[in-house]
């Protein structure tokens, strides 16, 4: 493990154009639980199913029971960035990092201090009404007492994509220009099994692809290089 750590460093010191593209796994050892593991918030138990809850459909017809997993599941607030979030935000400043691509909505890595985030399904920390469109903050929704709504009335929905709604599309525009034009594309603590973020590999076109996650993906035989480690044992030495 340790030859494919120093291959690691020695990409990144040999690349000026670095995309790091993002699941899952980059949020949980900061605390946040994952979906789809055993122990992920898609195998516990609840009065629905977690991806039915999480849908467009459910969120319009029962409003109040989505709001009451949201509050208590998804509020990230609580949380902070590790070694992982910094050493990318560190890369950033220095100019070799030029854009994070992330299917998290928790805003660590803006957090952590990364400029150039493009969050694929959306984030917590923007909330907007549904009828007059005023903007409010995560602390408005997460705190509020049952539904949020706005002085105006109307109901405050998360700025987050939920099932049954397509990916914001200036967004996704922008991460496949990043990944087209990276030399070095890395992707970490995600399975890519998730359409149509994971498709989003297809795109690269650079030199060098680095695959960092716990278990196998579907992409490991194209990469350059797989590091079957935790993210942070990765980037710690970076």
């Amino acid at each position: 493990m340790n030859d494919k750590i120093e291959k690691f460093k020695q990409l990144i010191n040999e690349s000026n154009n670095i995309v790091f593209f993002g699941g899952a796994g980059v949020s949980t050892e900061s605390g946040i639980p994952d979906f789809r593991s055993k122990d992920g918030l898609y195998n516990q138990k609840y009065k629905y199913p977690p991806e039915t809850i999480l849908s467009h459909s459910f969120f319009m017809e029962n409003t109040s029971e989505f709001y009451k997993f949201y509050k208590e599941k998804m509020n990230s607030l609580k949380y902070e960035p590790n070694i992982t979030h910094f050493k990318l935000a560190k890369l950033e400043e220095r100019g070799k990092l030029k854009a994070v691509i992330t299917q998290n909505i928790d805003g660590l890595h803006q957090k952590a201090g990364s400029k150039n985030v493009y969050e694929l399904h959306g984030s917590v920390l923007r909330n907007y009404c549904m009828r007059c469109r005023q903007f409010y903050n995560a602390e408005d929704v997460f705190y509020s007492k049952d539904i949020p709504k706005c002085n105006c009335g109307g109901i405050i929905k998360p700025d987050v994509v939920l099932y049954e709604e397509g990916l914001d599309e200036e967004t996704l525009k922008n991460s496949i220009r990043a990944i087209q034009n990276a030399d070095l594309l890395v992707i970490g603590g995600t399975s890519l099994t998730v359409y149509p973020a994971s498709g989003l590999i297809n795109y690269f076109k650079g030199r060098n692809l680095v695959l960092i996650n716990k278990d196998a993906t579907p992409y490991d035989n194209i990469a350059d290089l797989v590091i079957n480690e935790q993210l942070g044992e990765a980037f710690k030495e970076i």
